[in-house]
């Protein structure tokens, strides 16, 4: 990617201060003094806690110059500064214009759970033949999603960009940057229900995409999705949506028959919507995975992708790092999911724990925060369904999850409270067997990973054993 002063004002309506309007060439983007590269345009950022207008100097000495909505007192020789009225705004509008001047497909994927994993199977699936575009990481908000799509390459032919959302018009708002061709949905269940405020206003929200795009992939076994779905096509008589569905237990367009499941690992019989079909072996466990793999599946293929690309694709994925990883703890058996959690995404967790035990299975699990009101209920609600389970031992990190351990010792299971993720660990290093399987999980500002580290800065080994069996 290379782009100009004069490319840099079209797409932002901005004013050169200093700088030269033939000679300057940027060749990146970089809202970070520290890491910015010669040739990088710094965007100084402002928000509630930090103003990257303090840093300009830092970042001008490395990079070629800034967009800036405080212009500094002086120039700086060799320079280009660009002054806007809104910095954010325009690194999202630059963002759109070089998105906007290539001839590439882009597909947004949002969802409850699910975003990153099906987004790396898209893309993994995709590069087989083509070269694809994707989000750094999760960097899938209002400011991540314009720096990915500023990484851009004129011979990339494909972009696959998760969407998040924790406000009603943020899945707009990233549309309207990234203009996406093709969305996908995985789910909807209750996240960030603390800037939500309901169920139905995700819906609404994650629908955004439906209006956007000409065609969607959406998840058949989730019939709030569908409701949701079905109300808003018929919403937009005068647009025509192209749907394609995904599933295992609902009639879909793309579904998995013959399903397998070990631990880490998964495999199925993959049909897609245009007859064919294959076996499938996927370096992943988890049975929502496999809806993952559906989701990528039906992506690639209404891009025309072939079943033995498809095939291809998802059996050379290996994984999100933190997500649903199996490791060993002196011979005990981990389940580590320590990125993040919401109601949903802990009940499939725990799922698998049960499925997997092989001796005593204990739940080491942190507070799912950004709940808003309904974080006692759901914490309460989950110690109940624990208690129901068979659960040996469960672990309570934080003051929402120690709500879930009352109701968990009500219903007479063993429960243990701790203050946070290194007594946690404590407790659990002090009470683990061989043969124990053990599930680690909680939101990702309960810092969980660090119950697994079995020493300081030493973490559990990951592994890959038992037999698959059939569900």
């Amino acid at each position: 990617m290379a782009f100009t002063l004069k490319e840099i004002t079209e797409a932002t309506g901005g004013k050169v201060i200093y700088g030269n309007h033939d000679a300057m060439l940027f060749t990146g983007v970089s809202i970070d003094s520290k890491t910015i590269r010669s040739g990088d345009l710094f965007v100084a950022l402002k928000g509630e806690r930090f103003d990257g207008h303090n840093f300009l100097m830092d970042a001008l000495s490395a990079g070629s110059g800034a967009l800036v909505s405080m212009p500094p007192v002086e120039p700086v020789k060799g320079k280009a500064i660009v002054y806007v009225k809104n910095s954010l705004k325009a690194l999202q509008d630059l963002a759109r214009y070089e998105r906007m001047k290539r001839k590439i497909s882009v597909i947004g994927v949002t969802g409850t759970n699910g975003k990153t994993t099906t987004k790396e199977l898209i893309a993994s699936i995709l590069s087989v033949r083509y070269r694809v575009l994707k989000n750094s990481g999760n960097l899938n908000n209002h400011i991540g999603l314009p720096l990915s799509l500023l990484k851009i390459e004129d011979t990339q032919e494909f972009a696959v960009l998760e969407m998040g959302a924790s406000l009603r018009g943020d899945i707009k708002e990233l549309c309207d940057i990234a203009a996406p061709d093709f969305g996908v949905i995985t789910n909807i269940g209750p996240g960030h229900l603390e800037g939500f405020g309901s169920i139905d206003t995700i819906r609404d929200t994650k629908l955004e995409l439906l209006d956007a795009v000409n065609s969607i992939a959406v998840n058949a076994d989730d019939l709030f999705l569908m409701e949701g779905v079905h109300a808003r096509i018929k919403n937009l008589e005068e647009e025509r949506k192209k749907v394609v569905t995904f599933g295992i237990d609902n009639k879909a367009d793309v579904y998995a028959r013959n399903i397998l499941l070990g631990e880490g690992r998964s495999a199925f019989t993959l049909f897609l919507a245009d007859g064919s079909s294959a076996e499938v072996a996927m370096d992943t466990g988890g049975r929502f995975n496999i809806y993952n793999a559906l989701a990528a599946a039906s992506v690639c293929n209404s891009f025309g992708v072939c079943i033995s690309d498809i095939k291809e694709g998802i059996e050379a994925f290996k994984g999100v790092p933190m997500r649903l990883e199996i490791k060993g703890m002196f011979g005990a058996t981990v389940i580590s999911d320590v990125y993040n959690a919401n109601p949903a995404s802990m009940e499939e967790a725990v799922k698998e724990l049960i499925r997997i035990r092989r001796r005593r299975a204990i739940a080491v699990l942190g507070d799912m925060l950004e709940l808003g009101a309904y974080a006692e209920e759901a914490h309460r609600k989950l110690g109940k369904w624990l208690s129901s389970l068979g659960i040996d031992l469960f672990i309570a990190v934080g003051p929402m999850m120690s709500r879930a351990a009352e109701e968990f010792s009500a219903g007479r299971g063993r429960s243990v409270v701790a203050e946070d993720s290194v007594k946690a660990r404590d407790i659990l290093l002090g009470v683990c067997n061989e043969d124990d399987t053990i599930l680690v999980k909680g939101s990702r500002g309960m810092n969980m990973e660090k119950v697994i580290e079995v020493y300081p800065g030493k973490s559990c080994n990951p592994v890959r054993s038992g037999e698959l069996n059939a569900i």
